[in-house]
């Protein structure tokens, strides 16, 4: 007998949408917003529960503050070794 593992036919099936996201699509489109307007709406409404203002603010910053790019630096540090930082100062 079998334990643990994949199962054919198990858990959500593709492309199935949970209740709550049926709800906030029915709300968008009742409203004609796009989703981060949306999100905005939520997180400034200070009748809203805090935890749901949070999760907004979390879920639109990406579209509103994007990430730091990598910056190339040289960070090649020239160590010297003690005695040779000696002779450069005399």
């Amino acid at each position: 007998m079998a334990r643990g593992g994949k199962r054919s036919g198990a858990g959500r099936k593709k492309g199935s949408v949970s209740k709550r996201s049926q709800e906030v699509a029915a709300e968008i489109t009742a409203t004609g917003k796009l989703p981060l307007a949306y999100m905005l709406d939520v997180m400034r409404d200070e009748a809203a529960d805090t935890a749901r203002r949070d999760e907004m603010a979390r879920a639109a910053a990406p579209f509103v503050h994007p990430r730091l790019s990598s910056i190339d630096g040289d960070l090649n540090l020239h160590i010297h070794k003690h005695e040779e930082a000696l002779a450069e100062l005399e």
